[in-house]
């Protein structure tokens, strides 16, 4: 059974604070993009969080990338602010025919970043995964949901997720629960613990270990470290895998992605 890839990123590629330390100190602003594509296997895409993009600027993201490269994309955060997700078709149509197709091969997993406030209701929640489409014009698109209330480390909302093959985003975050249960055929982690003190952002022995789950979720492995909450496992099968160094000490989470990227070199 051949392994799904793993790929490394970023939330974004403009910050300050990453001039000198991860882009070169006289690198044009206007290169930036050109330089993090080109040392990172991908990036979390937040500006769609804010507002709407252009289909020229998806076509311009995706010709700046190298082959191989692929784009997460935060969904546009109004589309999930009703009260009722059931309610949200018609701006959730809107985004996702905004242009996201025109990335073409290069279209990750689209993420729908939940409120902290925002609880679990089976049936909303049923009603919003009917609203994903598996492709855009024709282009495969694959679904990941973060939550961020406790109600959602339930059964039922695994089993929802597995039923749509939405991924539950695996935090590692102090406050946001954890739902490591694997529901879709590919896993999305949000790593948001990266420290200012420590260069690479996690500590050498923290990012061998996420090394080893990384590549467990690849070759089709529930890996034991994390928390589920259910004992109902999911199929045994390879998951391309998508970890980002998000939050935390931001300045450090290019390193981060760099440093876990290695290790995932050296290990194969």
């Amino acid at each position: 059974m051949t392994a799904g890839a793993i790929r490394t990123g970023i939330g974004g590629w403009t910050y300050e604070p990453w001039r000198g330390t991860f882009y070169p100190g006289d690198l044009p602003k206007t290169k930036e993009l050109d330089y993090a594509v080109n040392h990172l296997a991908t990036i979390e895409i937040n500006g769609t969080f804010y507002r709407t993009q252009s289909p020229a600027t998806f076509a311009k993201w995706r010709d700046a990338a190298p082959d191989g490269f692929v784009y997460a994309v935060k969904a546009l955060q109004y589309c999930v602010a009703k009260k009722k997700l059931a309610e949200a078709g018609e701006s959730i149509g809107k985004f996702l025919n905004s242009g996201l197709s025109e990335l073409g091969d290069k279209l990750g997993p689209i993420l729908w970043q939940f409120r902290p406030t925002r609880q679990f209701d089976a049936d909303d929640m049923a009603a919003f995964f009917a609203m994903l489409p598996n492709k855009i014009d024709g282009v495969r698109t694959r679904h990941a949901v973060e939550v961020r209330h406790q109600s959602f480390a339930c059964p039922e909302f695994v089993a929802l997720a597995r039923q749509h093959g939405v991924a539950i985003v695996i935090a590692d975050h102090d406050e946001h629960p954890q739902v490591a249960d694997l529901t879709a055929d590919f896993v999305y982690a949000r790593l948001m613990k990266s420290d200012e003190q420590v260069e690479t952002g996690y500590a050498a022995a923290d990012l061998d270990q996420w090394a080893a789950i990384a590549q467990s979720w690849a070759a089709g492995q529930a890996p034991e470290a994390l928390n589920y909450v259910t004992p109902d496992k999911a199929p045994a099968q390879p998951r391309d895998v998508f970890a980002y160094f998000i939050s935390g000490a931001k300045e450090r989470n290019p390193a981060a992605a760099m440093a876990l990227a290695e290790r995932l070199t050296a290990r194969d």
